[in-house]
């Protein structure tokens, strides 16, 4: 097992977004991987991304969680 925390990114019609400033970074923690999403979720957003899922060792924990404020 590698306890890796991962994000994916989707936009708003639900397809995977790539590029700056989403990525492919494995964080040791979930705490590291929240913090991380608490410092860039607003130029995720800028950047086209609707929703995010976070995972563990490629096991989904939570989400789509949305990141428009008004859903």
């Amino acid at each position: 097992m590698t306890d890796a925390w991962t994000w994916t990114y989707e936009d708003a019609q639900g397809e995977p977004v790539t590029g700056e400033p989403t990525t492919e970074t494995a964080f040791p923690t979930q705490s590291d991987a929240e913090n991380w999403f608490g410092e860039v979720w607003r130029e995720l957003a800028e950047a086209g991304v609707a929703a995010v899922t976070l995972h563990h060792d490629g096991a989904k924990v939570y989400g789509p969680m949305r990141l428009d404020a008004s859903a």
